[in-house]
């Protein structure tokens, strides 16, 4: 199999063909090996790749995404015998000992991972250029960031490595790197796919486990595939009425949405942001739906609702950086640490337990306030983000002047959209239903629905992949270009 014949399937269709017996599981691998060492000097998107045994035979050939290539970030989940350092010195060299079960429900699915993706240092930041492996760059225009903390699954699946990767999402880091490289992500329900047994309380529930990917379907099949809970999980949703991959064809019906265009926070939504946010009305109108501007309260002000993220991620984020240095015998210092993991560590170590109890308490405000949206409104639609990819750098430019709040402070400036749909654990995709008419840059539309609601996202999703196609559209850096064979 060629690669410009590879980068023509999404991770359905190369089962379908391998299924057919129409190409090889060994052949489907290779051709995304060579996509790989095409393109990833380009990006910095993989950190590493490996041989595996289950390129000719997957653990479960009768699986819908059998012999799949496949990726898994660097972080949130683990895979026996490889290594899982979390994009940080402070980790190098971590093995896990056993697959968590995630990776137990990956390999189920057939999927053969062959490698891990890059994410910025603890997944801490909204773009993915940690000190340990440089800076993940955006496949649609190089100088620009793929996003965080998913970045590396973003550019991959982007330009062409894989058709869908494993990616996470604590603030946005699944939809942010979906809307900044032009694909499709869900971040599902609290409590939807198992982060055990290590990782059950990623940032005491605003975590969650997901996937990105160039079509809807391939997500739908993958969530079906790795949702559920475990026992003994901390969080658990409701199970869905029917599979999602059978919602992606179902008609969404005629939806109550309500737009914000404009963030909480006062962060302005810039113009050409704001124009994809006009064009997506339009599209969502000339398909029957009502469409009207929303007020959207989130229970609490802006600033206790950032003082309370702060306080719940500085503090995992000290627990989980104490427990790799006692684990590895490392100092936690520069020799190990980025200036802003540094400083989020030491907020972090002063957050008293009254105060973690009082943040958590926000983030239940926060819920029962959306959820009081969702009883009058389907959806919430939003831009993902309210400018377009940031270029390298920009980012992080007087970081080190920031305190471990002042650093939580930019993400929810940087990005105002998506992190209130983690603390409510609602689920929200973005969708690359248009892009820049001036760069070409892909611009994402975020749709946020009430609790449990990921089938509902799913039809709709389905509807504007068939009426505004964006399959066709690649990237400048992208596997299938002339000059990869």
């Amino acid at each position: 199999m060629k690669v410009s014949e590879y980068v023509q399937y999404d991770a359905v269709g190369l089962a379908e063909l391998m299924a057919a017996g129409e190409v090889t599981p060994a052949e489907v691998a290779a051709a995304a090996r060579e996509a790989a060492g095409a393109v990833n000097p380009e990006i910095n998107a993989v950190v590493e790749t490996w041989a595996t045994d289950d390129e000719t035979s997957p653990d479960n050939g009768s699986a819908p995404l059998a012999g799949v290539p496949f990726l898994i970030k660097d972080l949130g989940v683990a895979m026996a015998g490889r290594r899982m350092e979390l994009g940080s010195r402070l980790a190098a060299g971590h093995v896990p000992g056993a697959d968590s079960s995630l990776m137990v429900r990956l390999r189920r699915a057939g999927l053969v991972t062959f490698g891990r993706t890059t994410t910025p240092e603890m997944a801490y930041s909204i773009t993915t250029e940690s000190a340990f492996h440089g800076p993940t760059r955006n496949p649609w225009d190089p100088r620009r960031s793929a996003g965080g903390s998913s970045g590396g699954a973003g550019a991959a699946v982007a330009a062409g490595i894989v058709p869908v990767a494993h990616a996470t999402d604590a603030a946005g880091s699944l939809r942010i790197p979906a809307a900044y490289n032009g694909l499709f992500g869900l971040k599902p329900t609290r409590g939807r796919v198992s982060a055990g047994p290590d990782f059950d309380e990623i940032f005491n529930g605003l975590g969650v486990q997901g996937s990105v990917s160039r079509t809807v379907r391939d997500s739908a099949v993958l969530l079906d595939r790795i949702s559920g809970p475990e026992p003994g999980d901390p969080y658990s949703a409701p199970r869905p009425s029917r599979p999602y991959a059978d919602e992606v064809g179902r008609s969404p019906g005629r939806l109550r949405i309500g737009v914000l265009a404009q963030a909480w926070g006062g962060r302005r939504t810039t113009a050409p942001v704001a124009d994809a946010v006009s064009r997506t009305v339009r599209l969502l109108e000339s398909l029957g739906h009502r469409v009207t501007e929303a007020r959207v309260g989130l229970g609490v002000g802006w600033d206790e609702f950032v003082l309370a993220n702060a306080r719940i991620m500085a503090s995992n984020l000290a627990a989980s950086v104490d427990g790799l240095a006692a684990a590895s015998g490392r100092p936690v210092d520069t020799s190990t640490l980025e200036p802003v993991t540094l400083a989020g560590h030491r907020y972090g170590q002063l957050v008293t337990g009254p105060q973690l109890v009082a943040a958590l308490a926000v983030r239940n405000l926060v819920a029962r306030s959306l959820a009081e949206y969702f009883g009058t409104y389907d959806l919430l639609l939003t831009p993902t983000v309210p400018e377009p990819p940031m270029f390298l750098g920009e980012y992080g430019q007087g970081a080190e002047a920031l305190d471990g709040f002042g650093w939580i402070e930019r993400l929810n400036e940087r990005s105002p959209f998506t992190m209130a749909f983690n603390v409510a654990g609602t689920p929200a995709m973005s969708v690359p239903v248009t892009s820049d008419a001036e760069t070409g840059l892909p611009v994402g539309m975020q749709f946020a629905a009430g609790y449990g609601e990921e089938g509902l996202l799913f039809r709709l999703a389905g509807q504007l992949e068939q009426a505004s196609p964006w399959a066709g559209r690649t990237p400048a850096v992208w596997a299938g270009s002339p000059r990869v064979r």
